[in-house]
C-alpha cells in the first residue's frame, strides 16, 4: 500500500472527508517533513509509511472533536503536529503553530510557504511571553507539557468560552488530578487512530 492509499483509507476511517487538493497537501507535508528531518531532527519517527499514522492520522483524529471556534493555537508544535494537518483539513480555521525552536519554525515557515497555507500564522516564542493581539477559541497541544503545565502558560491566551483541548497518549489520570481548582475537565475521550497500535485520549479542560 503507498502512503496516498495508507492516507486516504484514514481519512475515510476517521469519518472526514477531505478533497483531492486537501489529500495532496497532506503528502506534500509529509515529503516536506522527511526531507527536512534528515538535516533538522523534526520527528524520532522516520519511516513514511509510520509518519502518515503517528503524525498525520494522528493529528486528523482531533478534528471531528474540534467543534465550535475559528481560532486554533498548536503550542509546542514542533514539525507542526497537530497544527499544520488542522489548518489543511480545516481551511476555515485561522491557526497559529508557536514553537520556540528555531531550526523549528524555520521548517513550518517553509512548509507554509510551500503548501500555500494561507491561514497558518508561524511563531517564534516562548509560549508564556506570547501576546497575540486576539485570543483564542481553542488552544492544542500534542506533546508540549502535562495538563497543569499547559493550562498555566497559555491561560492568558484563551478567549472567553474557549477550550483547551489536549491530545494524550494513555487516559491521564494523575495529570487531571494536579489540574488546578480554577479550571475543570469536561470531557475524556478516546481516539481512534488508523494504523496506531496505541492508547490515544483527547482531554477538553475548561474554566470552571
Amino acid at each position: 500500500m503507498t502512503t496516498t492509499q495508507e492516507l486516504q483509507q484514514g481519512i475515510a476511517a476517521l469519518g472526514l472527508e477531505l478533497d483531492a487538493a486537501q489529500i495532496d497537501k497532506l503528502q506534500g507535508y509529509l515529503t516536506l517533513l522527511g526531507k527536512w528531518n534528515q538535516t533538522y531532527n523534526l520527528t524520532a519517527v522516520r519511516e513514511a509509511e509510520r509518519m502518515v499514522s503517528y503524525h498525520l492520522l494522528d493529528s486528523l483524529s482531533l478534528m471531528p472533536k474540534l467543534d465550535g471556534g475559528t481560532r486554533l493555537l498548536d503550542v509546542g508544535s514542533g514539525g507542526g503536529m497537530p497544527g499544520i494537518p488542522a489548518a489543511i483539513a480545516r481551511p476555515d480555521l485561522t491557526v497559529v503553530v508557536l514553537d520556540a525552536n528555531h531550526k523549528k519554525t524555520t521548517f513550518l515557515r517553509q512548509a507554509v510557504i510551500e503548501l500555500g497555507l494561507t491561514n497558518v500564522t508561524v511563531v517564534t516564542e516562548r509560549v508564556e511571553h506570547y501576546q497575540p493581539e486576539q485570543k483564542f477559541d481553542r488552544i492544542t497541544s500534542r506533546a508540549f507539557s502535562e495538563l497543569a503545565e499547559f493550562v498555566k502558560l497559555t491561560r492568558h491566551l484563551l478567549a472567553d468560552g474557549g477550550q483547551w483541548v489536549a491530545m494524550k497518549g494513555v487516559y491521564p489520570y494523575e495529570e487531571i488530578a494536579l489540574l488546578p481548582a480554577d479550571v475543570r475537565v469536561a470531557e475524556v475521550l478516546p481516539l481512534t487512530v488508523p494504523g496506531l497500535d496505541a492508547e490515544r485520549h483527547l482531554v477538553r479542560v475548561v474554566n470552571a
